[in-house]
């Protein structure tokens, strides 16, 4: 069987483990902490970045870009991720790099760093309290402009399910279990979301536990 070499919480191995439920196939999940790579994640790739995929030929496949334009070559023999015409691939990809770059600079990494990875990492100082208001202050921006696309087009990127509806969510879902989505101050950005979350692939992901940190009341709630 595969392995993935994931952080738990992270959005991009989040984004990986999404595809490959979306794509049917399964994979060993092996636990990384990305402010202490292991020996092992070091020779899988020196950058000491997850997520990592190993084939059972024993391929390894790093960086969720790679990964994702790997799996859609590999792996899309029913399902496709990465849409077919290049103008929809253009678009997806942006949207992808919005999440990626764009929302995990304002919003992800502020959250999670301050609430997850101090924590885990050992530092003494406090979260700032600044840096997390002022990432759920943006956020509202973003959902607001998850809503924009969700209303003018059947999925994020067009008329088909894609990677950039896979990248909004898994960030969404990494701010959803430490609770910091304000999904009732946006209506049309939950019920997208709520349509992502129902899908078989969210499963795994809605099955989460972190050690130490519980996941919101409505975390894995289909109804919430």
């Amino acid at each position: 069987m595969p392995k993935l070499h994931h952080f738990t919480l992270d959005p991009h191995c989040r984004r990986m483990r999404l595809a490959l439920g979306e794509y049917g196939v399964l994979a060993r999940l092996v636990e990384e902490k990305p402010w202490a790579p292991s020996e092992t994640l070091l020779h899988l790739n020196p950058a000491g970045h997850v997520p990592v995929f190993i084939e059972d030929a024993g391929h390894v496949i790093a960086g969720v870009e790679a990964l994702s334009e790997y799996l859609e070559e590999t792996r899309s023999v029913h399902v496709h991720l990465i849409p077919g015409h290049p103008v929809e691939r253009a678009e997806a990809r942006r949207i992808v790099a919005w999440f990626d770059n764009k929302f995990f600079g304002e919003v992800t990494e502020p959250i999670l760093s301050e609430k997850v990875i101090k924590r885990f990492a050992g530092m003494t100082a406090e979260p700032e309290a600044g840096r997390i208001r002022r990432a759920r202050e943006l956020m509202r921006g973003h959902l607001e402009y998850i809503a924009l696309l969700a209303e003018e087009r059947t999925w994020l990127a067009g008329e088909h399910f894609s990677i950039a509806d896979l990248a909004a969510a898994a960030h969404l879902s990494t701010i959803d279990y430490l609770g910091d989505v304000p999904w009732a101050d946006n209506p049309v950005a939950h019920v997208w979301y709520s349509r992502v979350k129902s899908r078989p692939a969210f499963r795994t992901l809605l099955a989460d536990t972190i050690p130490g940190i519980a996941p919101a009341a409505h975390y894995a709630d289909l109804d919430f």
